[in-house]
């Protein structure tokens, strides 16, 4: 529609407020030639499709949709309604209002059917009417809500998380695993303060107290939307400290709660943590604390208890079987060693006399055997003794000739090395004479006396501790001593000029 021209608005007509959608109708069919030029005011505008809304929408329809808020103020309820495609997205979205006078028939109907109480996230089945108001809009009244297609929409998704699960192979997945043989550490998944956890603690602590068993506890919220989250949280957590802690997996998860609202359980219906429970390495028992009702959870668990009362009882009842069966296997392993040492007894028994037997015989064998070998060993002995002293004289005599003769050789052989190294000695002290006087003549020739006598000079540093021998030595401005044959004198260096090719041959030599 074209924007109406507002600088003519003093000309232009306003309609009064209409008292009904007929006077309105009318007013519009008078005015549809000048409709465009026309202000309404938006009271009026609203108020028409209020109108409209009511005459059109004026029966109870049933409608389903999907609660996504829900509060209360001043004993009327308030919802957030949705619908959503297979996807999950919004295509439709309103307000409804449950008014006070209604609100507690209907919300106890409800619960007495369902056994929970409504909630958000819950798909529902709503007798409504349509309403309008000129200030807050459009919005439904709820005027009835069936239970009973919340009960089967609940069953539906129930039975779509049971195929689900069977489909993946995770239904039974956790009730393959063994049971443990010995249950010594167990993770307890519970919400924190329950009375089903109290009921099961006792017992436990009266079993940790043997040291049979520990128990670890780790809380979560049962109820609520976020419980799935809290309760897979917990279990991860749970199973991550232990490991870190005793570098090993427990023997049992334990997941309980009792008592509480039935309507609680639907919150335990959720396929995430179905999953998580189906996927554990370690059995999961669980102890919901309700006998008639079922969650998922007892799908999947490797056992499932009525209350926590009872898994705590299976947990005793295991270990004292466990106690018993090793004590019957005690006695039995007794049993056998006492008939095998009987056994064992008279089997030697009867060796030891078959021995004895045997020693005694051979014993007067041996003894015969004996003297006789003695004898021999007597005249054998004789023997070589006379043998030996007759080859030790013979070799004796044999030693002290050749002894006399290496001794008349090393005689001999002494004293000509004696005459040779005398002889090398004489020629090395004459040698060293003459080596020891040319040595001497040429210190005498070098002295430094000698040396300044003929003429050369000697420079030292100003101290007279250094004799500057190079160049290298010397520097510009620097202070040096000369020695002469007959004194010293200083001077000082004025400059330095280096003969590189002779420093060069001097740094090569040395």
């Amino acid at each position: 529609m074209r924007k109406p021209n507002l600088s003519n608005i003093k000309q232009a007509k306003v309609l009064a407020p209409a008292k009904d959608l007929a006077t309105l109708e009318a007013e519009l069919a008078e005015q549809e030639d000048h409709l465009e030029d026309t202000v309404l005011r938006l009271s009026d505008y609203l108020s028409a499709v209020e109108m409209v809304i009511k005459q059109t929408f004026d029966h109870r329809v049933w409608v389903k949709a999907e609660i996504r808020n829900l509060s209360s103020k001043g004993g009327h309820y308030y919802f957030e309604l949705a619908e959503k495609d297979d996807d999950g997205k919004v295509v439709a979205s309103c307000r409804g209002n449950l008014w006070r006078f209604k609100a507690a028939r209907v919300l106890a109907k409800f619960e007495r059917a369902t056994g929970m109480p409504l909630e958000r996230d819950l798909t529902v089945l709503l007798k409504v009417s349509a309403g309008f108001h000129a200030q807050y809009g459009f919005s439904i009244t709820i005027e009835d809500i069936d239970p009973s297609y919340t009960l089967g929409d609940l069953a539906r998704q129930y039975a779509e998380m049971v195929d689900r699960l069977t489909g993946e192979g995770l239904l039974h997945l956790n009730q393959q695993l063994p049971a443990p043989f010995d249950i010594e550490h167990v993770l307890v998944i519970a919400p924190e303060k329950a009375a089903g956890l109290g009921d099961f603690q006792a017992d436990a602590d009266r079993l940790a107290s043997t040291g049979a068993c520990h128990f670890h506890y780790h809380s979560a919220t049962f109820q609520g939307n976020h419980a799935p989250a809290e309760i897979r949280q917990a279990i991860v957590s749970a199973q991550q400290q232990f490991y870190d802690t005793y570098q090993r997996l427990p023997d049992l998860l334990v997941i309980i709660r009792g008592g509480g609202a039935v309507g609680d359980l639907a919150y335990l219906n959720d396929y995430e943590l179905a999953a998580l429970v189906a996927e554990q390495p370690i059995p999961v028992w669980v102890g919901i604390g309700h006998e008639r009702d079922k969650v998922i959870l007892d799908e999947v668990a490797h056992i499932s208890f009525d209350t926590p009362s009872k898994v705590i009882a299976a947990i005793h009842s295991h270990l004292a079987q466990l106690v018993t069966q090793t004590l019957q296997y005690q006695a039995q392993i007794k049993q056998a060693a006492q008939r095998q040492l009987n056994i064992a007894e008279q089997q030697t028994a009867r060796q030891l006399s078959q021995i004895q037997s045997q020693t005694i015989g051979q014993l007067t064998a041996l003894r015969k055997d004996s003297d006789y070998a003695w004898r021999s060993i007597q005249q054998s002995a004789q023997r070589q003794v006379k043998q030996a002293v007759r080859l030790t004289a013979e070799r004796y005599t044999q030693t002290q000739t050749l002894a006399r003769q290496q001794l008349a050789k090393a005689a001999t052989n002494s004293k000509s090395h004696q005459e040779t190294i005398m002889q090398n000695a004489q020629q090395q002290i004459v040698q060293a004479q003459r080596d020891s006087e040319h040595l001497r003549d040429i210190v005498l020739l070098h002295r430094p006396s000698r040396v300044l006598k003929q003429g050369y000079t000697m420079l030292t540093d100003a101290q007279k501790k250094q004799t500057l021998t190079s160049s290298t030595q010397l520097y510009p401005e620097q202070t040096v001593n000369i020695i002469l044959k007959d004194g010293n004198a200083k001077a000082q260096i004025i400059d330095v000029n280096m003969d590189k090719e002779a420093t060069k041959n001097s740094d090569t030599l040395n």
